[in-house]
């Protein structure tokens, strides 16, 4: 079986040993194939100047609209900036190879986790499923639509976080719309198999079809060939993932089956939306086991310094809509120039504040970090480590603009407080 319905690449990229010779790309040095693909074999490079290892995507092309459409990937992704999906470098052509070098990661993909044997807990399933949303609703608002998400263009590095790749069939929608039926038979919408106008709400489908498989174990329409894939897509409602495993929390089978609807309109409009219900599934079925717990962090967020203007219906509310985790001395928490959503506050620990490699200051409880990004809507501005072990709290723009409207007041209240300290130190 194929992995794609149509695809301008060869089904055969030329592999390794027939470069005849051809030891290195570019300024890349080829060291091992890594993998190969529908649209190219991708091997482990080196390079030389920085240093790091790299990944290569390389296909031998030789007309023109090939070319094109082999560089479709780096006109995609090469213009995406997120944690969660794989860097581009640089893409070129190698006499007559065309190539692509993007980041390495060092793990597996989604696919290791999607059969029964090898599952993982539901609140980690669902912690990467958001993971991914995250990085899909920054994708769509750059205009660029993936249209094959599926567990083997999900890598995990070895924290399990999700790095989407291969953007080899993307749309970027101000450009011309090239016609036919493109994706991975299992996890395209009913609108891709009809040809019909693809949009952000495909994606979303086909990464339903993912959290179904890392559910279930079983993919959500399983076929012996393209055609009886394509007509249950089409025709047939998966099953229910309570009659696969009974001890799959109702909430979560509810929330796929909405990002499975045939009808686009009924599903999920936007990832974040998409998220947002999984964040309240992953609060709902973690509750229990943290509820003895509540009643303490709250007292003792009540006495730090950021909070002493909340009540406590205002700290529960907040709880219930962030994240608690623990961070190990030297881990970098924020990378200079990455774009995210989320801002932290310190529970405990200290961390250090760096700029182009320069100390700027440490922090303590009490304090937050990370709040430019969300009030500027810019890219990070500093790389902060862990100075010590350290409790943050972490809160999601998107899931505080859904809190009431007295909480987001005393979060841009506490905002300029700390900035104006900041500021009157700094002076």
């Amino acid at each position: 079986m194929v992995d794609t319905i149509e695809d301008t690449i060869p089904e055969n990229p030329v592999p390794l040993q027939d470069l005849k010779g051809i030891d290195t790309v570019g300024r890349y040095k080829i060291e091992r194939q890594l993998g190969k693909g529908g649209s190219g074999v991708v091997y482990l490079g080196i390079d030389p100047y920085i240093k790091r290892n790299v990944a290569i995507k390389m296909s031998k092309l030789t007309t023109d609209r090939e070319r094109a459409h082999f560089f479709v990937e780096a006109q995609s992704a090469g213009r995406l900036n997120h944690p969660n999906i794989v860097s581009i470098y640089d893409a070129g052509l190698h006499k007559e190879y065309c190539y692509i070098a993007m980041e390495y990661i060092e793990g597996a993909t989604l696919a290791k986790f999607c059969s029964k044997e090898n599952l993982l807990p539901f609140n980690t399933v669902v912690e990467i499923i958001i993971n991914v949303c995250n990085a899909l609703d920054y994708a769509h608002k750059q205009k660029v639509i993936h249209r094959d998400i599926k567990p083997t263009n999900i890598m995990l590095d070895s924290s399990l976080s999700p790095k989407i790749a291969d953007f080899s069939i993307a749309q970027i929608t101000e450009t011309t719309v090239e016609m036919g039926i493109f994706g991975t038979p299992s996890y395209m919408s009913p609108e891709q198999l009809k040809d019909s106008q693809v949009s952000g709400i495909s994606d979303i489908f086909s990464l339903g079809c993912v959290l179904y498989e890392m559910l279930a174990g079983v993919k959500a329409f399983p076929g012996d060939n393209h055609f009886s894939i394509m007509y249950k897509i089409n025709n047939e409602n998966p099953s229910s993932l309570l009659s696969i495993r009974q001890e799959i929390p109702r909430i979560l089978d509810e929330i796929t089956q909405k990002a499975l609807s045939k009808n686009p309109g009924e599903r999920y409009q936007t990832c974040m939306d998409f998220a947002y219900d999984l964040r309240v599934a992953l609060r709902g079925f973690t509750e229990t086991a943290l509820n003895g717990k509540v009643k303490d962090v709250i007292d003792f967020m009540l006495h730090l310094p950021f909070f002493n203007n909340f009540s406590k219906e205002h700290i529960k509310e907040l709880i219930a809509t962030s994240k608690v985790a623990k961070v190990r001395k030297g881990k970098t928490i924020v990378t200079e120039g990455e774009i995210d959503d989320t801002f932290y506050i310190i529970l405990s620990g200290k961390v250090t504040i760096k700029k182009k490699d320069k100390t700027i200051s440490v922090i303590g409880h009490g304090e937050c970090f990370g709040e430019m990004a969300y009030i500027c809507g810019q890219a990070r501005a500093a790389t902060v480590i862990a100075e010590t072990d350290c409790i943050l709290l972490i809160i999601s723009a998107p899931l505080l603009d859904r809190s009431s409207e007295s909480i987001q007041l005393l979060f841009f209240k506490n905002f300029a407080i700390t900035l104006v300290n900041r500021l009157s130190q700094t002076s």
